[in-house]
């Protein structure tokens, strides 16, 4: 299928399986251009130390040079000028989950990593695990894990590591992504309602996670959360065997917290005794998936162990930005109040005795509707103080649907904890600068650039 390209073109390319896959082909020899509306680090950071150019914003003259392949981004619909120039000309096109399965998956043995939440986490740590033991893993990964250096990465390795995402794969084709990447093993690490612009409730996205088990093989895995009540009508299945882990003692790898600190944590399976830098529950359930898929890939516990030693975390995942005047300021791409909360109760563990802020911007196509109106309060209202920014394109959306800013603050001000719905960066930062403390955290949490409000509440 793709025998003939020399050239690829990435409409969306920010995002960050895109960025990370157009770096990779080019690495491959392949001449790589891309284009997006939004540009903004890591990734635009990412793309011009690997010299790939990005013009912005999109423009049909971004493909007059007629590339071989047009790849267009699950965010790009029809109206979007290089969508309809590409359509108009008759340019061959493909979406990224296609390319990969295509190009780079078809012969290796998948490991497809899903859940709404930790997805990024578990699909680094367990790239890191395979890369650090020599296995020479391909990867693709919705983050830059530190150890890593880059999102993805292709080898002549048997393995692919790759997240799985249940969002739809593009316009023309509104299957989940995650449907296109032939696992071998699948990792489903939790399943909560979430993307309200194309899910319309629960059933619907268990559905979608439900045609993800169906493509497993007999000599597969699938690795499941057990603890996970909204999965677990989804994994009476005879085609495939079926592990389940987690924390209660009816699972098949049971892990055991043994203890939780500031600077990481300890766990056990059976008589192994495992220990991660990263901190709070979440982060133990995280390792614990890893841990499991890779004693049934067939590494060792030593080995397991030697590469959690030696992982230092992603970008954007409990990030430490900076501190500056005894204020430690931290990044997270937190958008869903379940991660919200587990976040923040991590951050209790890491700066214990410490006020927290919890800054954020309601910026998905989830949390700009008011599906989680009630959910946000409770989430947001385990920090001490909570400003939330403006909510973006509230135009776009149907009023009934809207998320109620008036009443999001009613709910967290009758929390008794103090609360500000401020209209940009500049009159956040200035709140945060009037009623600080020494010794404060403030964590920033946005799938987006948030105008560089990290950098900004530093300087």
């Amino acid at each position: 299928m793709f025998g003939e390209i020399r050239s690829v073109h990435f409409i969306g390319i920010c995002g960050t399986a895109m960025a990370s896959t157009a770096a990779a082909l080019q690495a491959r020899g392949y001449h790589v251009t891309g284009s997006d509306q939004n540009v903004y680090p890591p990734m635009s950071t990412f793309l011009a130390e690997r010299n790939i150019h990005v013009m912005s914003p999109f423009n049909e003259q971004n493909l007059s040079s007629k590339p071989d392949l047009v790849v267009i981004g699950n965010a790009i619909s029809r109206g979007n000028p290089e969508c309809e120039a590409t359509l108009a000309n008759r340019l061959r096109y493909c979406s990224l989950p296609e390319l990969l399965k295509g190009f780079f998956i078809h012969g290796k043995r998948s490991i497809v990593v899903a859940g709404t939440h930790g997805k990024t986490t578990v699909t680094s740590l367990l790239a890191w695990v395979f890369e650090h033991n020599g296995f020479a893993p391909s990867y693709l990964i919705g983050g830059i894990p530190n150890n890593l250096g880059q999102g993805a990465k292709f080898t002549d390795g048997s393995w692919f590591i790759i997240e799985g995402d249940e969002y739809d794969t593009a316009f023309f084709d509104k299957r989940s992504k995650f449907v296109h990447y032939l696992p071998e093993v699948v990792i489903i690490n939790n399943l909560e309602f979430d993307h309200a612009d194309i899910f319309e409730n629960l059933v619907a996205v268990q559905t979608s996670f439900r045609r993800l088990i169906n493509i497993v093989p007999r000599n597969g895995l699938i690795l499941a959360n057990g603890d996970e009540p909204n999965l677990r009508g989804l994994l009476d299945v005879t085609h495939c065997p079926v592990k389940r882990f987690g924390l209660g003692e009816s699972n098949d790898v049971r892990g055991a917290i043994v203890e939780l600190t500031d600077s990481g944590s300890r766990f056990r399976i059976s008589n192994a005794e495992f220990s991660i830098g990263l901190v709070g529950e979440l982060n133990v359930r995280n390792a614990l998936a890893v841990a499991a898929c890779a004693q049934h890939c067939g590494l060792s516990d030593s080995q397991i162990q030697s590469a959690f030693d030696s992982f230092t975390g992603i970008k954007r995942r409990m990030e430490v930005r900076g501190e500056s005047q005894g204020i430690t300021v931290v990044d997270d791409f937190g958008h869903h109040p379940t991660a919200i909360a587990e976040t923040l109760k991590a951050l209790r563990v890491k700066f214990p005795g410490r006020r927290l802020w919890a800054v954020f911007e309601p910026r998905s196509n989830t949390t700009r509707r008011n599906v989680f109106q009630n959910e946000l309060v409770s989430a947001l209202s385990l920090a001490d103080a909570i400003v939330i920014a403006q909510i973006a394109r509230l135009d776009q959306i149907k009023p009934e649907e809207r998320l109620d800013p008036e009443q999001l603050m009613k709910g967290l001000l009758a929390t008794g904890k103090p609360a500000a719905y401020l209209p940009d960066v500049k009159s956040i930062v200035t709140h945060v600068l009037a009623e600080r403390r020494a010794g404060d955290v403030v964590c920033v949490f946005s799938n987006g650039g948030f105008g560089g409000i990290h950098e900004k509440l530093l300087a």
